[in-house]
């Protein structure tokens, strides 16, 4: 049985959802008695929460940077460190610009999709080698009302795109796959593989947005990638290595990890 770190909220987030509640509903409904069908679905999700399956993917969504996204099999679940990608990026941008966006291994989106968000002029293209996380990505961008912006493709990296852009941005797999029997029992047995793996030395992910960043960067382009912990100098040698300027040091996360690494064409 996996450790449950915050029981008495996920059991709360758990039973607005099986009742279909909103926060003040559920203070007002404290003393009611459920009926049977509500009753038997939350005891269903809490089955579900007990065995280790995360509360996003019971609940089929999480918010990021303020929106709510929908999950797939193949995507991940959306991370507050991956708001410092989101971050780092607008700081390269002013709210009258217009910039063309990539996003490389979008899985739900939420990159692409909270840069449109904020960036009201700026459209973008998400690519992901799985059709099913993309289909995740079209249906988030249609729920957030930002369809006519934002264009998906099935990809392996930049095979079936031939233009450029402005702002890549791309939260690759990374995690050494020596580690990944380290990592929790929710995300190792939850989040898709093929979105965790960086191979032996967590770095072919990198390898690969290196040479994509070199073809796809418009002329005065920002490339922002996640970094896993320990990254930054392993990343910004490679970066480094395929002609590209490493922008400072990484922007750190609320825990003070390097996270985003800023590179320019």
């Amino acid at each position: 049985m996996a450790k449950i770190e915050t029981p008495e909220l996920d059991a709360r987030v758990l039973l607005k959802d099986a009742l279909k509640l909103s926060d003040a509903e559920l203070i007002a409904a404290q003393d009611a008695t459920a009926s049977p069908e509500g009753e038997m679905l939350y005891r269903n999700l809490v089955c579900r929460r007990i065995s280790g399956e995360p509360v996003a993917r019971i609940l089929g969504h999480r918010e990021f940077w303020g929106l709510r996204f929908e999950l797939g099999p193949d995507t991940l679940v959306p991370r507050p460190d991956t708001e410092t990608l989101v971050e780092a990026a607008l700081a390269s941008f002013g709210r009258a610009d217009a910039p063309r966006v990539l996003d490389l291994g979008t899985g739900t989106g939420c990159i692409l999709l909270a840069i449109l968000h904020e960036l009201s002029l700026a459209t973008g293209t998400g690519v992901d080698i799985s059709p099913e996380a993309v289909e995740t990505a079209r249906r988030n961008a249609k729920n957030l009302n930002l369809s006519g912006r934002a264009h998906f493709v099935v990809s392996d990296w930049d095979q079936r795109i031939d233009e450029q852009f402005d702002l890549i941005v791309s939260n690759p797999p990374y995690i050494p796959s020596g580690h990944i029997p380290e990592l929790s029992e929710e995300v190792r047995l939850h989040d898709p593989m093929r979105a965790l793996d960086g191979g032996k030395d967590g770095l072919i992910a990198y390898r690969a947005l290196a040479a994509c960043a070199r073809r796809r960067l418009a002329p005065n382009g920002v490339l922002v990638a996640e970094l896993g912990i320990g990254q930054e100098a392993d990343v910004a040698a490679l970066m480094r290595d395929a002609g590209l300027k490493v922008d400072g040091p990484a922007r750190s996360d609320l825990g003070g990890v390097p996270r985003a690494l800023v590179v320019r064409g």
